[in-house]
């Protein structure tokens, strides 16, 4: 036994710290969740900010979108040239993605600096193309309603969870110290 954990301990420890950062994470932001009151920024802070940058976005290429927060849910509903095409609830503004991209990267760690600054501009880059992917989900349901389930439950999870497999990929390949232990 003593063999076989002295042979496995990097996956041991990564599978350790991963399960402990990732508990941390979603534990600390259900709690963040419970205590969000939902009175000034309606349902979170987070999910009705991206719901806003949507909004923005949307209108900046051309849509006349609004968000309006909904009256039986707790979400914000998109509404595009007066046509309601999609809606905001916290699973969209991207956080569990980045906690799931952030266990990962703190489980296979690299030296600190590097470390703390590949978490930040990963989570920059998974919450900016989660925006851009809300943005172009909402034109396309405006346009191609009939195809709602593709977009919305195939191509676009595709995308961001492929963002994710790649920043991960490249993190271990460039600058995680584990692999090179391991080498």
């Amino acid at each position: 036994m003593r063999e076989l954990l002295t042979k496995y301990k990097l996956v041991i420890k990564f599978i350790i710290t991963f399960l402990l950062v990732y508990s941390v994470l979603t534990i600390g932001y259900n709690l963040y969740l419970k205590l969000s009151d939902g009175s000034k920024y309606y349902p979170d802070y987070m999910t009705n900010l991206v719901a806003r940058q949507t909004d923005a976005l949307l209108n900046s290429v051309g849509y006349e979108a609004n968000v309006l927060p909904h009256p039986k849910e707790p979400s914000m509903k998109v509404i595009i040239n007066g046509k309601f095409v999609a809606r905001v609830i916290e699973g969209c503004n991207a956080i569990s993605i980045i906690i799931l991209f952030l266990s990962f990267i703190i489980a296979f760690s690299g030296k600190l600096k590097t470390t703390f600054f590949y978490c930040f501009a990963g989570s920059i880059i998974i919450y900016s193309f989660n925006l851009i992917r809300i943005v172009i989900l909402s034109a396309g349901l405006y346009h191609y309603p009939w195809r709602r389930e593709v977009l919305h439950n195939v191509i676009f999870p595709m995308l961001i969870y492929g963002t994710v497999f790649l920043l991960w990929m490249f993190w271990v390949n460039r600058f995680s110290k584990n692999l090179k232990a391991n080498a």
